[in-house]
């Protein structure tokens, strides 16, 4: 029930409102494992300036291809890297339709968040953009989909955040590291709060 859709229709609103008070990693069922030395492996290669030069413009079209083959159980990032991967669909600011773009996601205390670090490459997400535009989007994390609100984290969460993601990923430090033109923009994926 926490997918959003209860059988094949759509969660009433009563139904949500019973759930509007859990987190998003409730919601979302979600569950991390930490990489084993092979995965630590690929991530090194990854986060280095080669490897991310290269991975930029490959992985993100492989990941989508991936999920939706696997319908939704597996991405190459989450089975090569063992990081966890959520699409994130926003909509485009400019041509208003849905992007969706696979990001790591990143646990801080009950919701999720995504950090904009490209990686580490000197220009900002597109996404980013589009979550300053419109704040509303959908998350999905193997088989549910939740609807979010995205907020920029205060200087507290931004921290957490990389220190959770140093766990989860360690190449988001050598890309903090890197990014020197620009500011990081870290957001908070939460469930709207029903009428309040």
């Amino acid at each position: 029930m926490g997918n959003g859709w209860v059988g094949s229709r759509k969660r009433t609103r009563s139904e949500r409102m019973t759930t509007a008070r859990m987190g998003l990693l409730s919601e979302l069922g979600y569950a991390y494992k930490p990489a084993n030395p092979l995965q630590r492996g690929v991530q090194a290669i990854v986060s280095s300036r080669v490897g991310a030069a290269l991975f930029s413009r490959t992985l993100h079209p492989m990941d989508k291809l991936s999920f939706r083959l696997s319908n939704g159980k597996a991405t190459v990032a989450s089975i090569l890297g063992g990081v966890p991967v959520i699409m994130l669909t926003t909509t485009g600011r400019r041509s208003g339709r849905l992007r969706t773009m696979p990001l790591l996601g990143i646990p801080v205390g009950e919701d999720v968040a995504v950090i904009g670090t490209r990686f580490g490459r000197q220009s900002t997400p597109a996404w980013v953009y589009n979550l300053e535009t419109d704040p509303s989007a959908q998350v999905t994390y193997r088989d549910r989909t939740v609807e979010v609100t995205a907020r920029r984290a205060d200087q507290a969460e931004f921290e957490a955040a990389f220190d959770m993601a140093a766990t989860v990923y360690p190449g988001y430090g050598r890309y903090r590291d890197r990014i020197t033109s620009r500011d990081i923009r870290v957001f908070i994926l939460e469930v709207p709060r029903v009428g309040g």
